[in-house]
């Protein structure tokens, strides 16, 4: 319990650090908010007054603390640009992250792990190298460089999946995933690496301890000591990692969704921080912050329930 509780007690005050960060980091983008609204050309008591009206001209602790206590009660503004409740436009484009993410995940979990041990079972030898080696030079190159490619190759040569991710109006869930394997594929050549080399180094330290070679001599198979033995505690770090790349998918899309022309979170902050749309702008990215905290608080207990040592440790 008391792990549990150190743990949500960090993942608080960190958002707490994160909402503050995001309003001085919102503060400090050059540009007038009204005159972005209303124009370069706008009459400066104009500017003025709708700077007044929006609250703009208030101290920034009255602000921020008008802001958090709106959004702790799930008020996340008006948009500046369009006028309306923020909320919705941030949900909606967090639920397109959270498909694309999901679809990713589903793909680069498996091929990763499944990378990572074989070439931790066949360590120093030439599969070992290629899987390391491609990985690590997945993980160099851009997103936009590999998507694009794969575009060419898939979307316009070959023909088998569409080049945009946006899919029709009524589309059943298949056809919503088959618009999104395309948009995937970039960022499983990215985490790929990533999950493979933290596999593979975990499945090296468990083939190398104690427990494995008693296993051994125990009498199991080989296949009994893999599946029992060191995959469980060879994933332990993968875990914290998949946890960790769950934030970047979910916030760190911009490319992608720009390329495949894509709705999700990461373009609506994109567009936000261009338009000066504050509201919009600040949610996006405090929402981007809860679901990383949640991923990685909810990381943090699954490694505790796989491994007991991690909570042991923590209460000593």
């Amino acid at each position: 319990m008391l792990f549990v509780t150190r743990r949500l007690v960090f993942a608080v005050v960190t958002l707490f650090i994160l909402s503050v960060l995001v309003f001085l980091g919102s503060q400090v983008l050059p540009g007038n908010v009204a005159l972005a609204i209303l124009g370069m050309d706008a009459d400066p008591d104009a500017v003025t007054t709708l700077n007044h009206q929006l609250g703009l001209d208030r101290p920034l602790l009255v602000q921020y603390s008008s802001w958090i206590w709106h959004f702790l009660h799930g008020d996340m503004g008006r948009s500046y640009v369009y006028h309306t409740p923020v909320a919705p436009f941030v949900m909606q484009a967090l639920g397109h992250s959270l498909k694309l993410s999901a679809v990713a995940l589903v793909l680069v979990v498996p091929l990763g792990i499944l990378g990572g041990a074989v070439a931790a079972l066949k360590v120093n030898r030439p599969l070992d190298r290629i899987i390391s080696v491609g990985g690590l030079s997945a993980m160099m190159v851009p997103e936009f460089v590999t998507g694009i490619v794969l575009i060419l190759i898939f979307g316009v040569w070959l023909r088998w999946f569409p080049t945009s991710a946006t899919w029709p109006g009524g589309a059943s869930l298949w056809t919503q995933l088959y618009y999104l394997i395309l948009p995937s594929l970039p960022l499983v050549l990215v985490l790929f690496g990533y999950i493979a080399r933290m596999a593979r180094a975990g499945m090296i330290e468990a083939l190398d301890s104690d427990y494995t070679r008693t296993a051994v001599l125990k009498g199991l198979t080989w296949r009994q000591v893999i599946w029992r033995h060191v995959l469980r505690n060879a994933l332990l770090p993968t875990i914290t990692v998949i946890a960790t790349q769950t934030g970047f998918l979910i916030g760190g899309l911009v490319v992608i969704e720009t390329l495949f022309r894509y709705q999700g979170i990461g373009s609506l902050i994109f567009e936000a921080a261009n338009n000066k749309d504050f509201p919009v702008l600040q949610a996006g990215v405090f929402v981007v912050g809860i679901v990383f905290a949640v991923t990685t608080f909810f990381a943090d207990l699954l490694s505790s329930l796989l491994n007991p040592r991690i909570r042991i440790g923590d209460v000593q």
